[in-house]
């Protein structure tokens, strides 16, 4: 993946045209056949793997008639990049030349990938011969794939392109096949997934165009872990390179830039979870989130009236005891929070001065939204209706956007942080009795409160949002809704085997009505709110807590390559076990490997403030995966290193010059 361009494709390498199988540039399937086959039958797979997140090498060898022994004396390797270009080389260990005859069966539906996703294609166009391959036409668009070297011969009934090559004894023949869309009936191309430069192919093969991504360049530094269990480092890795490949050019503005939400449903911009994405990878630096926050900035709601400062964004579901909530709602508590936390990682001044009147925008539309003489609201916000219901988690996010929003309304000179302070500090009193449901157990927050003020007492992993409080001055964290010792019960809740899977955390209790281990917010693990809470109970103090979340969601990511989906279903570990895909489940999905990235980190306990120019190093005593050494992260604007012992003492090994270590 390279977003806007992607390829799908089983780890054969065979591009079959059923499922999500095909390339896609612009959310249309330019290529859903490339079928090879070589001396009249396909190569037998012997392995396919990503070896980035936008390019996959598949490796098969080839039996031919008369050969002897068990030895395959024909190895081909297929090297596919996201835009679906592919270069195909045939290897000879024979000591002879061998003439090879070689298929490639292409076809396209040019089908858009939402179609595609929920099982609806469209029919196979038929193709024509256009120069050195085929074309295919249809709604507006056409698909070409070229060929290099131009093939002996072209069947566009069939949709094959036929080659015969001659391999010399230990040499190697390469084909480079590169389908590419273009719009109108005048076949004027879109911008191609790579630049048309030439340069030298393979050895021994031919001259021919090598992809080179229209990909944004990276927005954060190159962060590296070397830890005690290598798979921490094979996870951040990976999370990282997921992570790259959804980064998308804003097209209001392509110097900005922002991550998609994931693949298959969301390869575009999704406010909340592209702001949670940029949030978690603060470490790494402020450009990413400085780029997402310019890009909402853009989209704010401008028009006078009870939505002016709102961000849009659409609903989603919220499981099986309350309705959708508004994504929406979520961005704009967000917006404020990250600008403020990103000035503490070291956003420069001119940039935070340049997004501050966006996030004044989303606060006063909190304050609006939550003025209890609007509609007798008592000063909870609702989600998604305006007269409820009243969700947990979006106070959560209300409050934090008051309590960071007031602290850098303070840090710039702007009014209002009185006020929002006042409201947060009433928040604190009133949901401390509102939401917390009693029980013999010691009690609960409740998921929501009805319009009429009853709690609707399901515990969910929507839950952890209350231990996310924020980053304010010198290294400190904002405080919370909950009391110490009802953050204390929250913390025994989630660590309990109702809510921890083994894997992660469950969306919805094991023992709550409405429990299904494959619901979207009804019982899977989502990797998003664990990372959240494995933070948010680390910074409670529940270190051994935060540790066995951690390493839960490091067992479940060996099963997936390293490379976490959105959710995998919350059935209870086992022993032997494996965690079980979410067949809805976004793979890869931003705020998925955005959390991997957070769960590792935050086990270094960074706490910078940079306008007061220091840095605390607060790592978890229990070390729940031994030593690390972080490296290429950035604080201030300069690399930043630490390294932690075996028994919980961090050193850093790098920082800019003036960043003071705190206490």
């Amino acid at each position: 993946m390279a977003l806007p361009s992607l390829t799908v494709s089983s780890t054969t390498g065979q591009l079959t045209g059923q499922g999500l199988d095909g390339s896609y540039r612009d959310g249309r399937r330019i290529l859903s056949r490339c079928e090879l086959r070589a001396a009249g039958s396909e190569p037998l797979a012997v392995q396919g793997r990503l070896t980035a997140a936008d390019r996959a090498r598949f490796t098969g060898v080839l039996r031919r008639a008369g050969e002897r022994g068990p030895d395959p004396e024909i190895r081909v390797e297929r090297l596919r990049f996201a835009d679906g270009t592919e270069w195909i080389t045939f290897h000879s260990s024979a000591t002879r030349p061998v003439r090879l005859p070689v298929e490639v069966h292409l076809g396209t539906d040019l089908a858009d990938l939402g179609a595609v996703a929920v099982g609806l294609p469209g029919p196979e166009l038929r193709a024509a011969v256009h120069g050195s391959g085929l074309r295919w036409s249809g709604r507006g668009a056409h698909a070409v794939v070229t060929a290099d070297p131009a093939p002996q011969d072209a069947l566009a009934s069939a949709g094959l392109l036929r080659w015969e090559l001659e391999l010399p004894p230990g040499g190697r023949r390469t084909i480079t096949l590169h389908p590419r869309l273009e719009h109108g009936t005048g076949g004027s191309p879109t911008a191609p997934g790579r630049a048309a430069a030439l340069v030298p192919g393979p050895r021994n093969g031919p001259a021919g165009p090598r992809p080179r991504s229209e990909r944004p360049p990276r927005s954060w530094s190159d962060a590296r872990l070397e830890c005690d269990d290598p798979r921490a480092d094979a996870l951040l890795a990976g999370s990282l390179d997921d992570l790259y490949g959804l980064l998308m050019r804003d097209p209001a503005l392509p110097t900005d830039v922002f991550v998609a939400a994931g693949f298959p449903w969301r390869c575009g911009l999704a406010p909340a979870e592209a702001l949670w994405a940029a949030r978690m990878l603060l470490p790494l630096g402020t450009r990413l989130a400085a780029a997402t926050l310019r890009t909402l900035a853009r989209t704010q709601q401008a028009t006078p009236g009870a939505d002016f400062g709102r961000i849009p964004g659409p609903l989603r579901d919220s499981g099986p005891h309350a309705p959708p909530a508004c994504t929406g709602i979520e961005a704009t508590l967000l917006f404020p929070a990250v600008l403020a936390e990103a000035r503490r990682w070291g956003l420069p001044d001119q940039e935070t001065e340049r997004l501050l009147p966006a996030a004044e925008r989303c606060l006063q539309w909190l304050r609006t939204a939550t003025d209890p003489r609007g509609a007798d609201r008592g000063g909870y916000l609702p989600d998604p209706a305006p007269h409820g219901p009243y969700r947990c988690e979006t106070q959560a996010h209300a409050h934090r956007a008051a309590v960071l929003g007031a602290d850098l309304l303070d840090a710039c000179g702007a009014p209002g942080a009185a006020a929002l302070r006042d409201w947060a500090a009433e928040l604190r009193v009133r949901f401390r009795t509102d939401f917390w449901a009693e029980d013999r157990t010691g009690g609960r927050p409740a998921a929501l409160l009805t319009v009429d003020g009853r709690q609707v007492p399901h515990l969910g992993a929507t839950a952890a949002h209350l231990l996310d409080t924020g980053l304010l001055g010198g290294g400190t964290f904002a405080p919370g809704l909950l009391d110490a010792a009802q953050t204390d019960q929250l913390a025994r809740l989630l660590r309990g085997p109702a809510m921890d899977s083994g894997w992660g955390l469950r969306g919805l209790g094991a023992r709550e009505s409405g429990y299904n281990p494959f619901g979207h917010r009804g019982g899977a693990v989502r990797v998003h709110e664990t990372a959240v809470a494995a933070a948010g109970l680390a910074a409670a103090g529940h270190e051994a807590a935060a540790g066995t979340l951690t390493k839960g969601i490091l067992d479940a990511a060996e099963s997936f390559g390293h490379r976490l989906p959105e959710m995998f279903a919350g059935e209870q570990r086992t022993a032997g076990g494996v965690p079980v895909p979410h067949p809805a489940a976004c793979r890869p999905a931003a705020v998925a490997a955005a959390g991997a990235v957070q769960m590792l980190i935050a086990l270094a306990g960074l706490r910078p403030d940079v306008p007061a120019g220091t840095v605390a190093v607060r790592p978890l005593g229990t070390t729940p995966l031994g030593a690390m050494q972080l490296t290429g992260l950035t604080i201030a604007e300069q690399p930043f290193a630490v390294r932690i012992g075996r028994l919980g003492m961090g050193m850093v090994e790098e920082a800019a010059d003036g960043l003071q270590l705190g206490s």
